[in-house]
């Protein structure tokens, strides 16, 4: 993956999408376009009879902000021989990464996991970015650690359209992985062809092995995220599901949950 964007705003999360963002970057000499975004609200405040007002010297406190953040990143990305550019914008976060994510081969943001406040800040600009984008998202646990580009890889099958795009995506990633797993759970009433994930991987010259499953007593996500733990899988790649207008039904049950974990990266394409 050439052209990684990365959402490079000042967070517990951004040290992990950084360390990802440059293991992809060594994994195929990519370049990282970094876009650190400020939200209108952070300086704008309205009045009770319509008005709207910026507040100056809360905008100089996030104008120096954001420059000893961009600042601290170039520094690093410096030290490890990186390719960079850097992209400020003001507005909407989501709008801002959709926006500039058209040439891109894949968006790192993190994972939802399991805080409060953070958990529902990041799942918004996850599912806002999900459904407007058609690049893969690869969204990352909390914790800095390396990315293994090369490790075992499982993708989450279930025949529709959204895994469809999803396998489609992760193919430079499938191509360089160790192993490769296609993982079905199967529920009641299921009827898709299990088989055609392995055909079309195969024809791009990957190996994948089929491994077919009943959730039992626990559900799906729970049976994705414990497979792809015991088989040590750097990556899960699934498709996201949209099928509403509100943001808050615009990810499907599944992926909602295993965006709520904050243990295995999980490249998403809706």
């Amino acid at each position: 993956m050439k052209s990684i964007l990365l959402y490079a705003n000042e967070d517990g999360g951004l040290e992990a999408r950084l360390q990802a963002a440059l293991d992809l970057a060594r994994a195929d000499q990519g370049h990282i376009t970094c876009i650190q975004v400020t939200p209108y609200q952070s300086y704008v405040l309205g009045d009770p009879f319509g008005g709207v007002y910026a507040i100056p010297a809360v905008m100089n406190e996030l104008n120096e902000k954001r420059a000893a953040n961009r600042a601290r990143l170039e520094a690093q990305l410096a030290a490890e021989d990186a390719c960079w550019s850097w992209v400020e914008a003001d507005g909407d976060t989501a709008k801002s990464i959709v926006d500039c994510s058209h040439l891109a081969d894949v968006v790192v943001l993190s994972l939802a996991g399991t805080n409060g406040a953070a958990r529902d800040g990041a799942m918004s600009i996850i599912g806002e970015t999900l459904v407007h984008t058609p690049t893969p998202i690869l969204a990352v646990p909390s914790e800095p650690r390396s990315f293994n580009c090369f490790g075992p890889a499982v993708v989450a099958w279930n025949g529709s359209a959204e895994s469809s795009h999803a396998l489609r995506a992760a193919l430079p990633l499938l191509k360089s992985a160790s192993a490769v797993h296609v993982l079905t759970v199967e529920e009641e009433g299921d009827a898709f062809p299990a088989t055609q994930a392995c055909e079309y991987l195969g024809w791009h010259g990957i190996s994948a092995e089929l491994i077919e499953m009943r959730p039992g007593n626990r559900s799906v996500w729970e049976t994705i995220a414990d497979t792809a733990a015991d088989l040590g899988a750097s990556f899960v790649a699934m498709g996201g599901y949209g099928h509403s207008r509100f943001r808050e039904a615009v990810l499907g049950g599944v992926t909602r949950a295993m965006l709520k974990q904050d243990a295995l990266p999980l490249l998403v394409g809706h």
